[in-house]
């Protein structure tokens, strides 16, 4: 079907265009017939123009706009003419103008949508999904996908301009335990052996260090088969990054410079640098998360000090046993009554705490079940520690440290959205958080696991204590948080293949295993590798977070349920038993 090439786009014209002879292409988004005039709001990507039938100036293309229904695809041709007075637009930018039709093509008809092409949508999430290329005609989530563009070009801008390198590196790759469980690809030509998808390119980049490419990026796909929930994916993309001959300190420069042109260039929002910089035991202590959101005040104050001498057996308990005693201080919610007590006793049970202990804090002193339990002088110093004041709410949490502090951590978000602190539109809060444990103990299994990676350089003053006392050993770890969401990670990496052999050793590896898992790369630390660190950026819980959006599936062009399922292509899907002989599998 022969059609005329559009000379503008849908968002374009103005009143400067009045007069003039125009092509547009489109989709149709409403129709609408009013005594006899036929006005549709013809979309493509770039916005919205009206165009007009009017009998009284082209009686035949009046005659054919009459047959023209949602998402019908078209080619006009006509005169751009200012609105009648009255009838303007200013939502929109082209809302002055319109277009009198004198030339209509109907490229391609289409059937009723399942839903609303529109912003204000109402389907569920399966259905939207399932019909993704109906979903992605959306103006919000076009808007979204521009701005992914708009961050993937600012990136490469930023890297080019700071002397990095992109190099792609392999999706198939050896399988090697990376924390999660790998996506694992059959090799036909390999009768029984597998390839993996990559976790993230961890151990290509850091050989690209050994063979002296200085600095890297990569826009990378990576993959986990791990449990999903809103802004995770079993394939997800993030900035790869690897630099030599560099420190934390440097990192941290670099990648401040980094978050600061990306909102500048994409938002065109200015950010203060340096960010904040918390180690994890402060992060934990004071907010309970090791990626805090700092948009409220609620600080948790520790009370050990406070409690250090209790008789209260609870906290007693937890002083002996090198545990925590965290308190939080509610303002203003000294009136809560029991029932709402009993409710927020309820929410720290279901995520691990044996109790919550509540104070409420009176003119003359303090009210709480547990008030007979505490000296007169604790009393004085609780209040003090957390400045209480006359009508604030104190809750209390004992226990193993970590575990504690984190329970109270979820108990300070859930007090900051019922006070309503958490503002979408506030200034953003970045910082970043160090001084990681390299290691994390697992009960399950009776031994440590890394934290991070095994490839995480611990710190030099804590490398002794690798043999004797693992748990005290802090890494050259480090995230960068923005509004309680951890945006990137990365660390200082182990580059003596000694030191890595002990890592390996401390996280239960064999000789054998680490030789089989790991060896290419333990091969290449003994022919020269430099001191090198890196970071990785979680590209689509970036877009996601500078959108605005709560799910990282409203910023991906064909995203995955919660359950790893492709609607619109009905993937994973069975395939044949001819494809399933040839590489050797047999399905039970």
């Amino acid at each position: 079907m022969k059609f005329n090439l559009r000379t503008h786009n849908n968002g374009e014209l103005r009143e400067s265009h009045i007069g003039q002879r125009v092509v547009l292409n489109g989709w149709v988004d409403t129709r609408r017939d009013l005594g006899g005039v036929i006005f549709v709001e013809l979309r493509d990507r770039f916005g919205f123009t009206q165009i007009v039938f009017e009998p009284s100036y082209n009686e035949q293309t009046h005659a054919e706009g009459k047959a023209l229904r949602s998402e019908y695809v078209i080619s006009v041709e006509g005169t751009v003419r200012k609105r009648p007075e009255g009838t303007e637009n200013p939502a929109f930018p082209t809302g002055m103008v319109d277009v009198l039709v004198d030339r209509l093509i109907i490229l391609n008809e289409a059937k009723t949508p399942p839903f609303a092409i529109s912003d204000n949508v109402d389907a569920s999430e399966e259905l939207r999904l399932k019909y993704r290329y109906l979903d992605l005609r959306r103006p919000k989530i076009q808007k979204n996908l521009i701005l992914r563009h708009k961050m993937y070009q600012a990136t490469r801008r930023f890297f080019d301009e700071n002397g990095f390198l992109e190099v792609e590196t392999p999706v198939l790759m050896k399988s090697t335990p990376e924390g999660a469980r790998d996506f694992l690809v059959p090799s036909r030509l390999h009768k029984g052996k597998f390839y993996a998808l990559p976790q993230s390119p961890q151990q290509y980049k850091q050989i690209l260090m050994v063979a002296g490419f200085d600095r890297y990026f990569q826009i990378v796909k990576c993959f986990r088969d791990e449990d999903l929930r809103a802004d995770r994916q079993p394939e997800f993309t993030q900035i790869d990054v690897e630099m030599s001959f560099i420190n934390q300190d440097f990192v941290f420069e670099m990648f401040e410079k980094l978050t600061k042109t990306l909102y500048k260039e994409v938002l065109g929002v200015d950010v203060q640098t340096p960010f904040l910089k918390l180690t994890y035991d402060e992060a934990m202590e004071k907010y309970g998360s090791d990626k805090p959101d700092l948009r409220f005040d609620l600080e948790m104050k520790t009370l050990n000090d406070v409690f250090g001498k209790s008789e209260f057996k609870v906290f007693k308990d937890a002083v002996e046993s090198k545990g925590v005693i965290t308190g939080l201080l509610a303002p203003g919610c000294g009136e809560y009554t029991r029932n709402q007590l009993d409710v927020l006793t309820d929410f720290v049970k279901k995520i691990g705490a044996g109790g919550l202990v509540w104070i409420r804090v009176k003119e003359d002193g303090i009210e709480a079940p547990v008030a007979k339990f505490f000296t007169d002088d604790e009393k004085k110093a609780l209040v003090e520690k957390l400045g209480a004041k006359p009508g604030d709410l104190i809750f209390i949490l004992s226990g193993k440290k970590y575990k504690t502090l984190g329970i109270m951590g979820s108990l300070r978000l859930e007090m900051a959205r019922r006070l309503d602190m958490i503002k979408d539109d506030s200034e953003p809060k970045l910082l970043w958080v160090k001084d990681f444990p390299l290691f994390e103990w697992d009960d399950d299994t009776q031994r440590y696991y890394a934290m991070h990676h095994p490839f995480t350089s611990p710190r030099t003053e804590d490398i002794l204590l690798m043999d004797t006392d693992p748990g005290e050993v802090k890494a050259q770890a480090y995230d960068l948080v923005l509004n309680g969401n951890e945006i990137a990670g990365g660390s200082i990496r182990i580059f003596d293949s000694e030191l890595q052999g002990k890592m390996f050793k401390a996280l239960g590896f064999t000789e054998e295993e680490a030789k089989e898992k790991f060896g290419f790369l333990m091969n290449a630390f003994q022919y020269g590798a430099p001191p090198h660190g890196g970071i990785a950026f979680g590209f689509d819980r970036l877009c996601m977070l500078f959108s605005g959006e709560k799910s990282i599936r409203e910023v991906i062009a064909f995203p995955k349920t919660a359950s790893a399922i492709s609607l619109m292509d009905d993937s994973p899907s069975l395939v044949d038993d001819h494809q399933l002989k040839e590489l050797h599998i047999k399905v039970r």
